[in-house]
């Protein structure tokens, strides 16, 4: 059970409606208000259920004690634990309010692969991610597009961006974030030897208008070929866009459309999110949060997962979860790795300081 001081939240969440009241808030400022007011607003309706159910099992157990006809002991003992549930289950939604997610956990993203240590090898294992992470996209009934790529001689990518569109995809994918290890004997050897390699993945959430302000002036957008399948089409139209936000240095490339236009409204959306991503590093930083990078060097020390082929064995050494059912999970039955990150990160969120920890008692 948590205990928390409720006056105190009720007098917080009045505050924070007066200062909602204030008609020269700029749209940044009203958007936080109001999402602290919605979060501390749901905390105190949860709480009046709370006393409303504390009341009801109260009575229901001084019924028991005073009854003496069985079928009705029985009944009233059958409430009260009807009652217990609904409380065990609004205390989990507490929790949930005093610990809250990721408000971007239920966007859509960009997800990028690159090879990393490995050469050849790492550029196949690349390929071979990009068909378990569609694999898991369309489970899961999400939208995939190949958005840019750069692919090799012998069928992998030395790199290549996926936009992956549906709700709270983000929620699901973040975790694939870092340098994922393989341990495999490559196509091309010969002696039959075991060779590591690495990959790297990030996944940025995709970024709202709200979000990020882009000044025009500061863009350089430049059209060329784009290049893969796509029959004479691609030969003859500059329909592939590359943008260079000037300030950061930040470059974007989309040939996915054969529309210009389209190519061009993907690329900024994509521009959008690399920028919000490198801000929410940098203010992290500022307030000496310590978090680890999403991608490190490529080095196979920075491992959070590890391919083991030869063993069937997949490791991710966040939760030290190992399953001896690598074929099945490439083939994009993620969730078995995925819902312990889910969990893992939940616990992790208890840890760090939040908004309400003033209100325990």
């Amino acid at each position: 059970m948590i205990n928390l001081n409720w006056d105190l939240i009720d007098k917080k969440h009045k505050e924070i409606m007066l200062s909602l009241s204030t008609p020269n808030l700029d749209n940044k400022e009203r958007t936080l208000l109001q999402k602290k007011e919605s979060q501390y607003s749901n905390l105190l309706l949860i709480n009046k259920d709370l006393e409303r159910l504390d009341k009801e099992l109260l009575d229901t157990q001084t019924q028991l004690t005073t009854e003496q006809d069985q079928d009705l002991k029985s009944l009233f003992e059958e409430e009260i634990n009807n009652i217990k549930n609904k409380i065990n289950s609004l205390e989990q939604d507490v929790e949930d309010k005093l610990y809250p997610a990721d408000e971007k956990d239920e966007r859509s993203v960009f997800l990028e692969i690159r090879a990393g240590a490995g050469g050849l090898e790492s550029a196949l294992f690349v390929a071979d991610l990009l068909k378990t992470y569609t694999n898991y996209a369309l489970s899961k009934n999400w939208e995939v597009s190949l958005i840019d790529s750069n692919s090799t001689d012998i069928g992998g990518f030395k790199e290549l961006t996926l936009f992956i569109k549906g709700k709270d995809a983000y929620k699901h994918l973040k975790f694939e974030s870092g340098v994922h290890r393989v341990q495999r004997v490559p196509k091309t050897e010969t002696a039959g030897r075991i060779h590591t390699s690495t990959v790297t993945v990030a996944v940025l959430p995709e970024a709202k208008d709200l979000d990020v302000q882009i000044n025009p002036q500061d863009l350089r957008i430049d059209t060329y070929r784009a290049g893969g399948a796509g029959g004479q089409h691609v030969n003859k139209t500059e329909s592939a866009i590359r943008i260079t936000h000037i300030p950061t240095g930040t470059v974007v490339t989309c040939q996915d459309e054969r529309s210009q236009t389209k190519n061009k409204e993907r690329a900024m959306k994509m521009l959008q999110s690399r920028i919000l991503h490198a801000e929410e590093e940098r203010k992290a930083l500022e307030i000496q949060v310590q978090r680890k990078q999403q991608v490190g060097t490529g080095e196979r020390a920075e491992k959070i997962r590890t391919y083991n082929y030869p063993q069937n064995r997949i490791s991710d050494h966040r939760t030290e979860l190992t399953l001896k059912k690598l074929d099945i999970i490439m083939t994009g039955q993620l969730d078995e790795i995925i819902e312990p990150l889910i969990a893992w990160e939940k616990e992790e969120r208890k840890k760090q300081n939040s908004e309400f920890s003033q209100y325990f008692i």
